[in-house]
């Protein structure tokens, strides 16, 4: 039997083939046998450039209902579909490309002119610009093709993605995931969250990591359900189709903003079923005033770009601030009594890091648990509650970062000595960047300014410090390591939060 997920979501497409499957914010709508349609033509266009099964496309485009589709036409023909961050820069683009030695780049047209150096040097590597509208030349193009309706025959271990996740101490690694692995949680969520074909999804997330594109859209169309299609959160625009839609999914940073709009309360969510939050810590602060004002208590779940999701607060029964829920089906965790950290298994869990065989000794136990980096605890009915990272990884409007990436670039910097970046709380992000310097000659002698305009050349906006603090020295323990924890604990009220109230 052909284990290619597309396969699965085939058979759904053709079941709800006269049903609104996606409704832009323009107005117009996407039937799922348009969808289904559509991605028999990018299979067709991928074909016609030789990328065939096996083959590697990495991505960097905007959100759109192509972008979307190009990723179908690869799951649909066997393709290694690879998305990238679209504030990805051109130095972070190098280093992924180097990794992975993809068959095909598709750019939008503005991340195809920035990277234009970078792909000069790189002429063995075919790219090509792809926009996000009907009006685009090369989208006309893929249109005009045939319908492949073919979908290629896989087995279940057959890798369907590559997800780039980081390391605490070295450079991004890519999570090869699997076609059962998509599988797997797909059905599971679908299952547990009781999604239907009367369901409508507001979907405001990006599509280049795990949340925006295996959670949501995958959940939507295994149950045929409409999805709402914002390219961007925005909280007016949300509070005005609110109205209209049954799930949300979103980090929790939406749900924040969304409390500081005046015309979001009550009555806006009144046909909504269940707002979903991951990707990051919920504070109880937010699920406390969420409920307050909606009566809708946020439901929180655990996962990661190497195992998709790990498990879920229960849709019927009590959802409890600060908690993450039970495992899904067929997932097993389990807490580490000495360490503390959270380890899994099942068939969601990735099947190693691209090129870098020799890490799975060491992120796999010896019966084939997980090591997630997760500090966490199982209590007595099987809900699991997390405590935080073992490393200094900082979490910021959902997006990972991590300190070290920052601090290499920070150290290479003319009157910089050296620096250790932290993340302290703050209110709308969860966590902002921080980044405390030493002087090499003494004093201060570059401005803050001129620093984050050097950093944005190499490093995307959001992992950018927020601000910047100088000191004589870095606090270190006996062994030279410098001690972050001291540094969070001192700069913890730095953005205002207070965790004492």
């Amino acid at each position: 039997m052909n284990k290619n997920f597309y396969h699965t979501l085939n058979e759904k497409f053709l079941i709800h083939k006269n049903q609104i499957c996606i409704e832009e914010i323009s107005g117009r709508q996407w039937s799922y046998q348009k969808i289904n349609d559509l991605a028999g033509r990018f299979s067709s266009f991928l074909d016609s450039l030789g990328i065939l099964k096996g083959s590697k496309v990495m991505v960097q485009l905007e959100k759109s209902v192509f972008s979307i589709a190009l990723y179908l036409g690869c799951l649909k023909s066997g393709i290694i579909y690879i998305p990238l961050n679209t504030a990805y820069t051109s130095n972070e683009i190098s280093y992924f490309i180097n990794n992975t030695k993809p068959d095909l780049l598709v750019l939008s047209p503005d991340k195809y002119t920035e990277h234009d150096a970078l792909l000069s040097n790189l002429k063995e590597l075919k790219s090509i610009s792809m926009g996000n509208s009907s009006e685009d030349n090369l989208i006309r193009q893929i249109i005009d093709k045939d319908n492949n309706l073919d979908i290629v025959d896989l087995k279940e271990d057959d890798i369907a993605s590559i997800i780039f996740t980081s390391g605490t101490t070295g450079r991004s690694k890519g999570a090869i995931i699997s076609h059962k692995n998509l599988s797997s949680n797909a059905i599971s969520l679908n299952k547990i969250w009781e999604f239907t074909y009367e369901d409508v999804l507001l979907h405001a997330l990006p599509i280049y990591h795990v949340h925006g594109l295996f959670v949501a859209m995958h959940c939507a169309f295994l149950s045929g359900c409409k999805i709402f299609f914002f390219e961007k959160f925005s909280p007016s625009e949300i509070v005005n189709y609110l109205k209209f839609s049954t799930v949300m999914m979103g980090v929790p940073t939406f749900y924040s903003r969304l409390l500081s709009n005046d015309q979001f309360n009550r009555e806006v969510c009144k046909n909504m079923r269940v707002f979903i939050s991951g990707s990051a810590p919920l504070t109880d602060k937010v699920f406390l005033e969420f409920y307050e004002r909606t009566k809708h208590r946020i439901l929180e779940r655990y996962g990661m770009s190497e195992t998709g999701m790990i498990t879920s607060n229960p849709l019927n029964g009590e959802r409890i601030e600060g908690t993450v829920g039970y495992p899904l089906p067929d997932v097993k965790i389990r807490e580490n009594k000495e360490s503390g950290i959270i380890e899994v298994k099942g068939p969601n869990v990735f099947k190693g890091y691209w090129g870098m065989e020799e890490k799975m000794k060491d992120e796999f136990t010896e019966d084939g648990f997980f090591t997630t980096g997760d500090i966490g605890k199982i209590d007595d009915d099987g809900r699991l509650t997390l405590f935080g990272r073992s490393s200094d990884m900082i979490i910021s409007g959902g997006y990972n970062i991590y300190p070290k990436e920052i601090e290499l670039l920070i150290d290479e910097i003319e009157g910089i000595k050296e620096s250790a970046v932290i993340g302290c709380p703050q209110s709308d992000l969860g966590e902002a960047v921080l980044a405390i310097l030493v002087s090499d000659k003494g004093i201060k002698t570059i401005q803050d300014d001129t620093i984050s305009e050097i950093l944005l050349k190499s490093l995307a906006n959001y992992k950018c410090p927020s601000k910047y603090i100088w000191m004589e020295d870095l606090p270190r323990n006996a062994m030279g390591k410098v001690q972050k924890k001291s540094l969070r604990n001192e700069h913890k009220h730095i953005f205002g939060v207070n965790n004492e109230q």
